[in-house]
Protein backbone atom coordinates (compact mmCIF):
# COMPACT_ATOMS: atom_id res chain seq x y z
CA UNK A 1 0.00 0.00 0.00
CA UNK A 2 1.19 3.51 -0.84
CA UNK A 3 2.41 5.19 2.36
CA UNK A 4 0.80 8.46 1.21
CA UNK A 5 -2.62 6.94 0.61
CA UNK A 6 -5.40 8.24 2.80
CA UNK A 7 -7.43 5.63 4.60
CA UNK A 8 -11.14 6.33 5.03
CA UNK A 9 -12.37 7.03 8.53
CA UNK A 10 -15.41 8.60 10.12
CA UNK A 11 -14.79 11.19 12.80
CA UNK A 12 -17.35 12.93 14.95
CA UNK A 13 -17.70 15.03 18.07
CA UNK A 14 -20.69 15.07 20.38
CA UNK A 15 -21.35 18.61 21.59
CA UNK A 16 -22.64 17.51 24.98
CA UNK A 17 -22.75 20.78 26.87
CA UNK A 18 -22.06 21.36 30.58
CA UNK A 19 -25.78 21.38 31.44
CA UNK A 20 -26.35 17.92 29.97
CA UNK A 21 -23.90 16.33 32.42
CA UNK A 22 -25.41 18.21 35.35
CA UNK A 23 -28.86 17.01 34.29
CA UNK A 24 -27.74 13.40 33.91
CA UNK A 25 -26.16 13.53 37.37
CA UNK A 26 -29.42 14.81 38.87
CA UNK A 27 -28.19 18.36 39.63
CA UNK A 28 -30.79 21.12 39.44
CA UNK A 29 -28.09 23.55 38.28
CA UNK A 30 -28.61 22.24 34.73
CA UNK A 31 -31.71 24.44 34.39
CA UNK A 32 -29.47 27.50 34.05
CA UNK A 33 -28.05 25.86 30.89
CA UNK A 34 -24.36 26.52 31.58
CA UNK A 35 -22.37 26.34 28.36
CA UNK A 36 -18.83 26.05 27.09
CA UNK A 37 -19.68 25.98 23.37
CA UNK A 38 -18.24 29.47 22.76
CA UNK A 39 -14.85 28.15 23.90
CA UNK A 40 -14.97 24.58 22.61
CA UNK A 41 -16.31 25.00 19.08
CA UNK A 42 -13.82 27.62 17.80
CA UNK A 43 -10.89 25.70 19.28
CA UNK A 44 -12.06 22.42 17.79
CA UNK A 45 -12.63 24.05 14.39
CA UNK A 46 -9.15 25.59 14.41
CA UNK A 47 -7.52 22.27 15.30
CA UNK A 48 -9.50 20.40 12.65
CA UNK A 49 -8.53 22.99 10.04
CA UNK A 50 -4.88 22.68 11.03
CA UNK A 51 -5.13 18.90 10.61
CA UNK A 52 -7.08 19.16 7.36
CA UNK A 53 -10.02 17.18 8.73
CA UNK A 54 -13.76 17.46 8.24
CA UNK A 55 -16.01 15.79 10.80
CA UNK A 56 -19.60 15.57 12.00
CA UNK A 57 -20.60 17.64 15.02
CA UNK A 58 -23.61 16.09 16.78
CA UNK A 59 -25.53 19.04 18.23
CA UNK A 60 -28.04 18.94 21.08
CA UNK A 61 -31.21 20.75 20.03
CA UNK A 62 -31.62 22.55 23.36
CA UNK A 63 -28.33 24.35 22.68
CA UNK A 64 -29.25 25.11 19.08
CA UNK A 65 -32.56 26.59 20.25
CA UNK A 66 -30.75 29.31 22.20
CA UNK A 67 -29.96 32.39 20.10
CA UNK A 68 -26.75 32.94 22.09
CA UNK A 69 -25.31 29.79 20.43
CA UNK A 70 -26.33 30.47 16.82
CA UNK A 71 -23.16 32.34 15.83
CA UNK A 72 -20.77 29.67 17.08
CA UNK A 73 -22.86 26.76 15.76
CA UNK A 74 -23.15 28.37 12.33
CA UNK A 75 -19.32 28.38 12.17
CA UNK A 76 -19.42 24.58 12.00
CA UNK A 77 -21.20 24.62 8.64
CA UNK A 78 -19.34 27.68 7.36
CA UNK A 79 -16.06 25.84 7.91
CA UNK A 80 -17.21 22.79 5.94
CA UNK A 81 -18.30 20.34 8.62
CA UNK A 82 -21.48 18.29 8.87
CA UNK A 83 -24.03 18.82 11.63
CA UNK A 84 -25.88 15.87 13.14
CA UNK A 85 -28.87 15.62 15.45
CA UNK A 86 -28.09 14.59 19.05
CA UNK A 87 -31.71 14.84 20.32
CA UNK A 88 -33.31 17.91 21.87
CA UNK A 89 -33.12 17.16 25.59
CA UNK A 90 -30.03 14.91 25.65
CA UNK A 91 -31.59 12.32 27.94
CA UNK A 92 -29.79 8.95 27.77
CA UNK A 93 -33.07 7.13 28.34
CA UNK A 94 -34.43 8.21 24.94
CA UNK A 95 -34.79 4.54 24.00
CA UNK A 96 -37.47 4.17 26.71
CA UNK A 97 -39.75 6.88 25.28
CA UNK A 98 -42.93 6.13 23.36
CA UNK A 99 -42.83 6.71 19.58
CA UNK A 100 -44.59 10.11 19.75
CA UNK A 101 -42.09 11.48 22.27
CA UNK A 102 -39.16 10.11 20.28
CA UNK A 103 -40.50 11.81 17.16
CA UNK A 104 -40.85 15.12 19.00
CA UNK A 105 -37.27 14.89 20.36
CA UNK A 106 -35.93 14.32 16.85
CA UNK A 107 -38.13 16.91 15.13
CA UNK A 108 -37.69 19.68 17.69
CA UNK A 109 -33.93 19.21 17.61
CA UNK A 110 -33.76 19.14 13.80
CA UNK A 111 -35.72 22.40 13.56
CA UNK A 112 -33.48 24.12 16.11
CA UNK A 113 -30.27 22.88 14.46
CA UNK A 114 -31.42 23.99 11.01
CA UNK A 115 -32.41 27.42 12.32
CA UNK A 116 -29.09 27.84 14.13
CA UNK A 117 -26.77 26.51 11.41
CA UNK A 118 -28.68 26.78 8.15
CA UNK A 119 -28.20 23.04 7.57
CA UNK A 120 -30.64 20.22 8.16
CA UNK A 121 -29.07 17.24 9.95
CA UNK A 122 -28.85 14.02 7.91
CA UNK A 123 -27.43 11.86 10.70
CA UNK A 124 -28.40 11.13 14.27
CA UNK A 125 -26.66 9.95 17.42
CA UNK A 126 -28.71 9.14 20.48
CA UNK A 127 -27.72 10.71 23.79
CA UNK A 128 -25.58 8.22 25.66
CA UNK A 129 -25.73 6.15 22.44
CA UNK A 130 -29.38 5.45 23.31
CA UNK A 131 -31.11 3.63 20.47
CA UNK A 132 -34.16 1.40 20.03
CA UNK A 133 -36.25 0.07 17.15
CA UNK A 134 -38.65 3.00 17.72
CA UNK A 135 -35.79 5.51 17.40
CA UNK A 136 -34.56 3.87 14.19
CA UNK A 137 -38.09 3.80 12.75
CA UNK A 138 -38.58 7.50 13.53
CA UNK A 139 -35.28 8.33 11.82
CA UNK A 140 -36.17 6.28 8.73
CA UNK A 141 -39.60 7.95 8.54
CA UNK A 142 -37.86 11.34 8.51
CA UNK A 143 -35.34 10.48 5.81
CA UNK A 144 -32.22 10.39 7.96
CA UNK A 145 -29.32 8.80 6.11
CA UNK A 146 -27.70 7.15 9.12
CA UNK A 147 -27.73 6.55 12.84
CA UNK A 148 -24.42 6.67 14.70
CA UNK A 149 -25.68 5.49 18.09
CA UNK A 150 -23.54 2.38 18.27
CA UNK A 151 -20.89 2.09 20.94
CA UNK A 152 -19.23 -1.29 20.53
CA UNK A 153 -18.20 -1.78 24.14
CA UNK A 154 -19.60 -3.16 27.35
CA UNK A 155 -19.01 0.23 29.00
CA UNK A 156 -22.05 1.94 27.45
CA UNK A 157 -24.71 -0.09 29.28
CA UNK A 158 -22.71 0.11 32.52
CA UNK A 159 -22.39 3.88 32.23
CA UNK A 160 -26.11 4.22 31.50
CA UNK A 161 -26.96 2.13 34.58
CA UNK A 162 -24.66 4.31 36.70
CA UNK A 163 -26.32 7.53 35.46
CA UNK A 164 -29.82 6.11 35.90
CA UNK A 165 -29.05 5.31 39.52
CA UNK A 166 -27.23 8.60 40.08
CA UNK A 167 -30.23 10.55 38.78
CA UNK A 168 -32.54 8.24 40.75
CA UNK A 169 -34.25 6.86 37.68
CA UNK A 170 -35.36 3.32 37.11
CA UNK A 171 -33.96 1.30 34.24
Amino acid sequence: MDSKAKLPAGLSLDLDNAWSYLKTHGSRAWRELPSYLDVLVPRALDLLEELGLRITFFIVGQDAALARHHRVLRLIVERGHEVGNHSFSHEPWLHLYDPARIAEEIDQSARAIEEATGARPRGFRGPGFSVSPAVLEALADRGYLYDASTLPTYLGPLARLYYFRRARLST
